[in-house]
């Protein structure tokens, strides 16, 4: 069997550890031969790829990024794409695809699917926000970035008596403000899922200046406030899936909070940092988890599928349930965070 191989959407840590588990699984028991397709969906949309084999694998486990490289191609806003994909895919004598992605990849995966393509997805996110698995790969890592940030930023913070506020990603769904927020000591963590009062934010910042501490406000980058309620955006072009470039409420807050408080106040924005560099112990464990049984399901026929955790268990799970609906920070949640505001 010739199976494909490709990584779409935002890069991030953990990707090359499913490429590296599903090639090494695939040649060694399975005696399968693989083919990578570079730029995610471009690759069967243009028919580009390349040899994809063990000596290709070597070495990549702790590498960030993608080694196929990716895109946010979306093959069905081009004029037969899916006949372009499927003929290419049949002309590289491809038996089966494993597409690793999130919601934008694995939702092209699920009409493929539909349509007969034999394929398997591989949830990757760092915003940890897809339905039908308990983690992504990338998320661990991400948090972790954010939080050594946010460790450092409490010193600088105290040495100059201002407030911080750092941006982090998370367009719909907060798990990296909250995740880190908590583990970083945040004094406020903002989500898309909860509308904040500007006026409780700075409540909480003038709080913290009563205790000689300088406070640290944590937001993702689709919050909002509870008046106006829009997503502050960098630019309002859409990309082939729709979605807009997300970027300065961390600078609208700090100027809120210098205006009504008369504090100083500075924004860090962590942005592509969070996707960079080497995954975490737990991701590099998860994406090898995933890439093991994203093989399997492919010698088991088992497609439309998406490999999920489960607890400590991988299982599988159809595609429709990690693209449905998306996984978001519940009240009860967002509770335990509060309980340190101020």
């Amino acid at each position: 069997m010739r199976v494909g191989v490709l990584t779409g959407g935002g890069d991030c840590p953990g990707l090359n550890a499913v490429i590296r588990a599903v090639v090494r699984r695939g040649v060694k028991e399975y005696g399968y031969e693989f083919v990578g397709f570079r730029d995610g969906w471009r690759g069967p949309l243009e028919g580009d790829s390349v040899p994809l084999g063990v000596d290709q694998v070597r070495g990549i486990l702790p590498r960030g990024g993608t080694i196929l490289k990716s895109s946010r191609t979306n093959p069905f806003k081009v004029d037969g794409g899916v006949e372009k994909i499927t003929s290419n895919l049949a002309a590289s004598d491809v038996d089966a695809l494993i597409a690793i992605g999130g919601e934008d990849t694995l939702g092209v995966a699920t009409r493929l699917a539909d349509l007969g393509v034999n394929v398997v997805g591989v949830p990757k996110t760092i915003d940890n926000d897809l339905s039908g698995t308990d983690f992504t790969f990338g998320f661990d890592t991400a948090v972790n970035i954010a939080m050594e940030a946010i460790d450092r930023l409490h010193t600088t913070a105290e040495s100059h008596h201002r407030a911080l506020v750092v941006e982090v990603m998370g367009r719909h769904a907060g798990w990296i403000a909250l995740h880190a927020g908590i583990a970083g000591g945040a004094n406020v963590v903002l989500i898309p899922e909860k509308p904040f009062d500007i006026d409780d934010v700075c409540a909480h910042v003038e709080s913290r200046f009563r205790t000689n501490f300088s406070p640290i406000i944590v937001v993702s980058e689709g919050a909002v406030p509870v008046a106006g309620g829009d997503m502050t955006l960098q630019s309002g072009e859409l990309d082939a899936f729709g979605h807009v470039r997300l970027g300065g409420i961390g600078d609208f807050l700090a100027k809120q909070i210098e205006e009504r408080t008369g504090k100083e106040a500075r924004a860090v924005v962590l942005g592509h940092v969070q996707r960079g560099g080497t995954p975490t112990a737990f991701d590099r464990w998860l994406a090898t988890r995933f890439g093991l049984q994203a093989v399997a399901a492919v010698r088991d026929g088992d497609f439309g599928t998406m490999v999920a955790l489960r607890g400590t268990d991988i299982v599988r799970v159809p595609l429709i349930e990690g693209t449905g609906e998306l996984k978001t920070v519940q009240p009860e949640q967002y509770a335990e965070a509060e309980v340190f505001f101020g």
